[in-house]
């Protein structure tokens, strides 16, 4: 390894912080994407099906988290489990998911600050939102964690807020309204949007080396984490389509194009836009792209970090800034590379080319899952997943049929997901010495 080590700032409170934290944004935007392809139906039970994955995943990946805590979570695990080959693709396929979860958040950030400055071109919203937040976590962890926490815990409320004032309009009737506009297939259209309700929670696996206690701590972050974005996810849905039906919250009277705003939408509906709390809503929003965008920044900092300590990647990309203890390197990667996904414009194929990468993370984590409950049964694991193997085996089945739905259509898509990984294997196969993918991570 090189570069030296991450500082251990983290206690129970500020993981669930950030697992909340990276995965909040789902509820906000990127969900309601899903509605043309499904209806409200078939995102409902696309989401049910998803929430039944991240649940039996989480509790089978805080195993993992707990007995191995390193910054480089599924890398780390897949090559302990599988060889550095196949711990090549996890670990690629994870630094996928984290670098192209923020464009597409940071492109919904643009377009809440539109709401307030219609003359404005919401990239320049986004850009400035990319530069302040990798500011922030190269500053320090502990300071990222901590308005990681202030500012999700403000994004919940906000979620409540917005579920108090529009359920009482809620009317099942809206739900029901032209639910499988596409039939049946729909369901599985909507998958990746249903996942992003989740997206990014095994993201406290790779903050797991930062975690005070890591065998306490992550269990306790992963579970709470999950549970309550169970719910939030649930309680968001059903507010916000049961107020006007589906296409309310996709479109806008007189504009076709699909829009990352579902909330202020319906939230529209019940108060109009230029009511008092409509704005407040609007601004306390952006509280949950916030943080999720923050979050994701850190994560796919450690994740890009971890690349370069094992020598997969340029070793200046390893390096730890030795005044803050934090990868700075890393998260610069981020930064350029989440720019020019931002300057396309395309927000729901960004979203489906980060989901590509988490449903590839969630099986070949699960693969490795039972390798080393089979190759490794000595290893200390202070949490044993419950359900055994039935818990595992749920999340790794619904995962690859999750992917398989996902080629199925979005082919051009998963084109560029298996080049972006087909490139990262030349890198690989021709750049990286010998003794380096020899060497036990």
């Amino acid at each position: 390894m090189s570069g030296g080590q991450l500082q251990r700032t983290l206690g129970p409170v500020m993981l669930w912080g950030l697992g909340v934290g990276y995965v909040i944004s789902g509820e906000y935007f990127g969900w309601n994407l899903g509605l043309p392809e499904g209806g409200p139906l078939g995102l409902m039970i696309a989401a049910l099906i998803v929430s039944v994955m991240a649940i039996c995943f989480v509790f089978s990946y805080a195993e993992l988290a707990c007995a191995i805590p390193r910054a480089g979570g599924a890398f780390v695990y897949t090559s302990r489990a599988l060889g550095p080959g196949w711990g090549f693709l996890g670990g690629a396929s994870q630094i996928v998911e984290f670098v192209f979860a923020p464009p597409a958040i940071a492109a919904a950030i643009g377009a809440y600050f539109v709401t307030y400055f219609p003359g404005v071109d919401s990239k320049v919203f986004a850009v400035a939102a990319y530069g302040i937040f990798t500011l922030l976590n190269i500053w320090g962890v502990r300071q990222s964690a901590i308005f990681e926490l202030c500012i999700t815990i403000l994004a919940v409320l906000e979620l409540l807020i917005f579920a108090g004032v529009t359920l009482p309009h809620f009317q099942w009737a809206n739900v029901t309204r032209d639910a499988l506009p596409n039939g049946w297939g729909g369901v599985f259209a909507a998958l990746p949007f249903a996942i992003w309700f989740y997206l990014a929670i095994e993201g406290v696996a790779n903050v797991a080396e930062e975690a005070k206690n890591p065998q306490r701590d992550v269990l306790w972050g992963f579970g709470t984490a999950i549970l309550t974005l169970v719910f939030l996810a649930l309680l968001t849905f059903f507010a916000a389509v049961g107020v006007d039906g589906w296409e309310s919250v996709v479109y806008k009277p007189g504009n076709p194009n699909p829009l990352d705003t579902p909330l202020p939408l319906a939230f529209g509906k019940v108060v109009g836009e230029n009511h008092a709390l409509f704005h407040v809503l609007v601004t306390v929003g952006l509280f949950g792209l916030v943080a999720s965008f923050n979050g994701i920044v850190l994560v796919a900092g450690r994740a890009i970090l971890e690349f370069g300590r094992v020598g997969y990647a340029p070793k200046w990309v390893g390096h730890i800034l030795p005044g803050r203890k934090t990868p700075a390197a890393a998260l610069g990667i981020n930064f350029v590379a989440g720019i020019i996904a931002l300057m396309t414009g395309r927000t729901g194929e960004i979203i489906t080319l980060s989901v590509f990468g988490a449903m590839t993370l969630y099986a070949i984590s699960m693969v490795a899952f039972f390798v080393l409950r089979k190759n490794e049964p000595k290893l200390a694991r202070p949490f044993r997943t419950p359900g055994h193997p039935w818990v595992p085996g749920t999340a790794l089945v619904l995962s690859v049929v999750c992917l398989a739905s996902m080629i199925y259509y979005n082919r051009g898509i998963f084109l560029i997901y298996l080049g972006l990984i087909v490139l990262g294997y030349l890198w690989y196969f021709f750049f990286v010495p010998a003794d380096r993918k020899k060497a036990r991570i």
